[in-house]
């Protein structure tokens, strides 16, 4: 538990106080409060009104209270700002959380891998960006035309990567590397590897750090999935890596293939069988399944391999038993991170409970083998949001982890949005029927 009078004196410091939170679709929330009442928010929280928050409540009961949680506190140094930064629970009463929080959905799912399975997990998400001129959108937008590991003076984004580390290290967040990514004006910060809970709020923290410190560079980022045809994604890889209460990690197995043991294989199992019905959390916008293509770093089959890129579920190279670990390749920062972290747990620990049989890994590229295009191939991710939400529709397991009460509300937005983009015409369409 943080130290209540340590955070008030640091919060003197701090020229705005706010507390963050995500509604379902994973959109950052904050609410500005007065530090001289912390003791006080602390104890009773603060009221605000959750019908106007996506998915958090209905006009007619719409009264809600966020508690700030004192160990997600950061003081963060802007150039012309110092943030008193908390990340929020959501409470319907004081004693009563509410149903539609997504931090209390990963809260639980963690809580029943300790209590369940006696395991603890440590996660390090890959965060990508795009860096952008400000302004209107269009062809000229982007920032440089560098490519993988270019260096300066291709790279004009080099100053923003070490602008946003340089901030996150000064509120006491490590990373472990930076580079540009491999389209233009792209770039990737990886962070130490943490709790999974930890990782979420921090993964908050990240994206809005990221998007204030490169306005103030005269910049535009995005964390849209895909931005731009024949480039790569944005994505959101997330690694995981499961110990026991000891602290060993139980993905390795000394002996067996790759040192990958049992309790991996049947983890992987389970991530495999769900991953058609979760695909509407790890990919959560129509945006998003433009991005599932050959050749472009995006997952499109439901596999598994040894440090193979193309495959969905990859077991990256380590020579260092704590280092082992998966890698999921399908998310991507658009969705909800508490929810997208929590139903990676879950699928996974259904496969421990059930001892699920997985699937030998994959060998050569993925992109390169040979498949009879049809319109509905469970061997693949859904290549549509309205895939997406079809298997989640018929999802029992989707259902049971977010609790009914969110999974309802969460289907709801995302049909809705779904519906929106059905009938709405792109110039795309002009371009190609006007002429009929």
């Amino acid at each position: 538990m943080a130290d209540i009078e340590q955070i008030q004196e640091m919060l003197r410091q701090a020229d705005s106080t706010k507390i963050f939170f995500t509604d379902l679709n994973g959109r950052p929330m904050s609410l500005s409060i007065n530090p001289k009442d912390i003791e006080k928010t602390l104890k009773n929280g603060i009221g605000f009104d959750g019908s106007s928050i996506a998915g958090y409540a209905t006009v007619e009961s719409s009264d809600r209270l966020i508690f700030p949680d004192p160990d997600s506190f950061r003081l963060v140094r802007f150039e012309d700002e110092t943030l008193g930064f908390f990340v929020g629970r959501i409470y319907n009463e004081k004693k009563e959380r509410a149903k539609a929080d997504p931090r209390a959905v990963l809260e639980k799912v963690i809580e029943q891998a300790e209590t369940e399975f006696g395991f603890r997990f440590l996660i390090g998400p890959e965060h990508e960006f795009f860096v952008l001129k400000s302004g209107k959108f269009g062809e000229d937008v982007h920032s440089d035309d560098a490519g993988y590991f270019q260096a300066t003076p291709h790279d004009k984004g080099e100053l923003v990567r070490k602008r946003i580390i340089t901030i996150l290290e000064e509120c006491g967040i490590k990373f472990e590397k930076a580079h540009h990514e491999v389209s233009p004006s792209q770039h990737e910060i990886n962070l130490e590897c943490i709790d999974p809970l930890q990782g979420a709020d921090r993964t908050l923290l990240f994206t809005h750090i990221t998007h204030t410190a490169v306005q103030n560079l005269g910049y535009r980022a995005t964390f849209m999935p895909k931005p731009f045809d024949g480039f790569n994604r944005n994505a959101l890889h997330i690694h995981l890596s499961m110990q026991d209460m000891s602290g060993n990690n139980v993905f390795y197995e000394e002996g067996a293939e790759n040192n990958i043991g049992n309790i991996a294989k049947h983890f992987i199992a389970g991530i495999l069988k769900y991953a058609r019905e979760t695909s509407i959390i790890m990919a959560s916008t129509f945006n998003s399944y433009k991005a599932y293509v050959l050749e472009r770093e995006a997952p499109i089959v439901r596999n598994w391999g040894f440090t193979n890129r193309s495959s969905m579920v990859r077991i990256p190279y380590s020579d260092d038993p704590d280092s082992t670990r998966l890698e999921l390749r399908n998310p991507d920062p658009a969705g909800n991170v508490y929810l997208q972290v929590a139903v990676l747990i879950a699928m996974g620990l259904d496969g421990l409970r059930n001892k699920l049989e997985c699937a030998k890994p994959i060998v050569g590229s993925t992109y390169e083998k040979q498949y009879r295009i049809k319109v509905w191939d469970k061997r693949f991710l859904p290549k549509s949001m309205y895939e997406a939400l079809v298997e989640a529709e018929r999802s029992s397991f989707l259902k049971e982890t977010l609790g009914e009460k969110l999974y309802d509300e969460y289907m709801s937005l995302k049909i809705k949005d779904w519906e929106e983009h059905r009938a709405n015409i792109t110039h795309r369409e002009y371009a190609k029927y006007l002429s009929i």
